[in-house]
């Protein structure tokens, strides 16, 4: 696992694509239990290196009902995003994930984790990849229809600040979907 995170660290494949350059932001360890699997680290991520070390985040860790300290646990959590380095701005707002880091580490990384419990799709790209014809015609779909996925995949929208209003309209993924997740979670890493 060392030897693939510091080849990952090293990373160029897309570096001339990449607005800020490289900088791969991924964690993962033997016996990591979950994986969390979102878009690509934002300019905050990039600045840092720290997964998550934002709004979306913190948002994130309240759905899962996890600390700090659990969330940055590598046994209990590896954070393996589509893309692992900040993909640049586009005209509407970040640009979307780079398509070659999931092919190219993704499958190597999940060959040394043979404890994983449960795979967290975050947003459209890493629930299109993974769930490919299954997934949903629309995200809102895709996660009302969440237990179809399991007991493998837990499916969530973006916790950004920037997803409030679909929050707003979809209450029942707060009142619903939102406990299960938790449940999910304390019941494997506990």
């Amino acid at each position: 696992m060392n030897n693939l995170l510091h080849n990952i660290s090293q990373c160029t494949i897309c570096s001339k694509h990449l607005q800020l350059g490289p900088r791969p932001v991924v964690s993962a360890h033997p016996n990591s239990k979950i994986v969390i699997i979102g878009q690509a680290p934002g300019t905050k991520v990039h600045n840092s290196g720290i997964p998550w070390d934002d709004a979306s985040g913190k948002q994130l860790r309240k759905w899962l009902n996890v600390t700090d300290e659990d969330f940055y646990d590598e046994t209990k959590f590896a954070i393996i995003p589509m893309g692992f380095c900040y993909p640049g701005k586009g005209k509407t707002g970040d640009l979307p994930p780079r398509p070659e880091c999931a092919p190219q580490w993704h499958e190597s990384l999940f060959n040394l984790m043979p404890n994983l419990k449960l795979i967290i799709l975050i947003g459209m790209y890493a629930q299109k990849y993974y769930l490919k014809e299954s997934a949903k015609k629309t995200l809102t779909e895709t996660v009302a229809n969440y237990t179809e996925y399991l007991p493998k995949y837990f499916v969530l929208p973006h916790p950004s600040p920037r997803n409030r209003f679909w929050l707003t309209k979809n209450p029942w993924f707060e009142a619903e979907i939102v406990p299960a997740l938790k449940n999910k979670v304390a019941e494997i890493i506990s």
